[in-house]
């Protein structure tokens, strides 16, 4: 007779008849890691080798910044998706592993209280850790971006009201300075913010009425505008690209808010400086662009149609927009 507590199981008689399973399962491990360093170095390469935001369509983030404030955030922008992507791919690829790892191989259950301090170590530390990594380089670009100066080389008064733009030219800052120049726009006629290129520009914005926002997609600022006291400020170092751009009021502020177009005309210092001067000499901002070569009306966008003067949703009743 064989007492139960002597028999030998079949799993112990296969463990101890491959003395080097362990062995083994350690190499495939160690494969395994290995595999996954070098694809991870290689997606790192393959990613450091191109122009990853242009491949991908800038991960949905606007391209093609006219301004170094602008490169410095579409920059940001990138590496944060690089540093998720790989996080995604490294979260994916243990998913899968476990799944074919850990697979069902028969009705025993697992041992239900085992742990792996290393593990635990890492899914705490490691988010902690990126976050606090990407905490820190948003915190330096927003900085950068948001900074101003003393002494900028143009200063430009927005001026938003409902549904257009005024732009003054102002020779300093804050709401003590004067308007040397301004630019007026109709619903005839779309606003031309006429700007130098390799300059330093202040944009000091405020609202006649309701909250609006100023944006250039190239820019990429989109600042709101308040009514009251408050000036919303920013900069930008310069312009890099001289042409047009169309600008838009970014904020849902009535009934015609689609209709708040701009254009942004950048042009090297000499015209601008001619510009300037002919608009303080009373020419009209279109007699002012023909005068230095430049198209008198906005090619980026256009003026629509209004209907202000007809009824549009209620038939017999006054005009729509009568009265604004």
């Amino acid at each position: 007779m064989v007492a139960r507590s002597s028999e030998v199981r079949p799993t112990a008689v296969r463990h101890n008849a491959s003395p080097g399973a362990g062995a083994r399962r350690g190499r495939r491990r160690a494969g395994r890691l290995a595999g996954l360093g070098f694809g991870g170095a290689a997606l790192l390469v393959l990613l450091t080798g191109c122009d990853v935001g242009a491949a991908f369509g800038g991960f949905g983030w606007p391209q093609g910044g006219i301004t170094p404030e602008a490169r410095r955030m579409y920059d940001l922008w990138i590496a944060s998706c690089i540093a998720a992507l790989a996080v995604g791919v490294f979260v994916w690829g243990l998913i899968f592993w476990c799944v074919v790892r850990y697979r069902k191989r028969g009705n025993e259950l697992p041992v239900q209280t085992r742990y792996n301090l290393p593990m635990e170590f890492l899914y705490t530390i490691a988010p902690v850790l990126i976050v606090a990594v990407l905490f820190y380089y948003t915190a330096i670009v927003q900085t950068d971006v948001v900074k101003t100066t003393r002494n900028p080389d143009v200063t430009v008064e927005v001026v938003a009201f409902k549904w257009n733009w005024q732009f003054n030219y102002r020779d300093g800052q804050g709401v003590d300075a004067n308007t040397t120049a301004s630019v007026l726009g109709t619903s005839e006629v779309i606003p031309i913010l006429v700007l130098p290129s390799n300059r330093s520009i202040r944009f000091e914005e405020t609202s006649k009425d309701v909250i609006h926002s100023f944006w250039v997609p190239e820019m990429l600022f989109k600042r709101d505008v308040f009514p009251g006291s408050i000036r919303n400020v920013f900069e930008v170092s310069s312009l890099e690209s001289e042409g047009a751009y169309v600008g838009r009021c970014a904020e849902l502020c009535g009934s015609y808010h689609a209709f708040m177009n701009f254009e942004l005309r950048v042009v090297s210092p000499e015209n601008f400086d001619r510009f300037l001067a002919a608009k303080q000499d009373g020419a009209s901002t279109q007699e002012a662009l023909t005068a230095i070569g430049e198209e008198p009306y906005a090619i980026t966008t256009k003026p629509f149609e209004t209907r202000r003067t007809q009824d549009n949703f209620n038939q017999g009743s006054a005009p729509v927009g009568a009265g604004s």
